[in-house]
């Protein structure tokens, strides 16, 4: 018997943010937490592992996949598809373990829906200006592209009152720091645990 469900953590943040590299990071050091991966239609990029980074399907694939519901949340991103698929995150929930998605704010609105106990994070550069900065440093996009990404900015910070926690990502070990006390927060309230796990482990033992 587990001592507990797992956790699903959505994490949303403006393009540039930094929210993958905080989950990879949170993933990769918290014992029992992995990343949920998604499926896109979007090109892979260098240095990017098919099954790792994303599942890469062609937009035939995808809109198969759609019409067959296996999304739970899907999305159109600067004309790229997006999805989570459901078996893929209740199976590692039941197993007990604790599962991260960086999603934008449409999909965790989605997520929500289907998953009332979800937790959502909204990582927050810590200025326009910052976010501006680190969109260019990344040189991958035209200035067209980033000059949209910043537009959507805008749009996506004013939905961050539906999150239950906000993450301001200046310094980034700071905010790996908070974002693990989050996790671990959650690991420990009431509500997470498993009942009938104490009932069976401790006070059936004591009678």
């Amino acid at each position: 018997m587990k001592q507990r469900k797992g956790n699903l953590f959505v994490v949303s943040a403006p393009s540039g943010a930094g929210k993958t590299t905080l989950c990879k990071r949170i993933c990769d050091t918290i014992s029992g937490v992995r990343h949920s991966v998604s499926y896109t239609t979007r090109k892979i990029r260098s240095g990017e592992i098919n099954g790792v980074h994303y599942m890469f399907v062609d937009e035939d694939e995808f809109r198969t996949m759609i019409a067959d519901g296996e999304f739970v949340e899907w999305a159109e991103v600067y004309g790229n598809f997006y999805g989570t698929s459901r078996s893929h995150i209740e199976g590692m929930i039941n197993e007990g373990i604790d599962v991260v998605m960086d999603i934008d704010v449409q999909g965790a609105k989605q997520i929500r829906r289907h998953f009332p106990d979800s937790v959502l994070i909204f990582i927050m550069p810590p200025s326009m200006m910052e976010l501006e900065k680190r969109l260019v440093d990344r040189r991958g996009d035209s200035a067209d592209v980033i000059d949209t990404r910043l537009k959507n900015a805008v749009e996506e910070i004013r939905e961050y009152k539906i999150y239950d926690y906000v993450i301001i990502n200046n310094v980034f070990e700071e905010a790996v720091e908070e974002l693990k006390a989050v996790i671990m927060g959650e690991r420990l309230k009431i509500t997470r645990i498993n009942h009938e796990w104490i009932e069976e482990k401790f006070l059936k033992e004591a009678q």
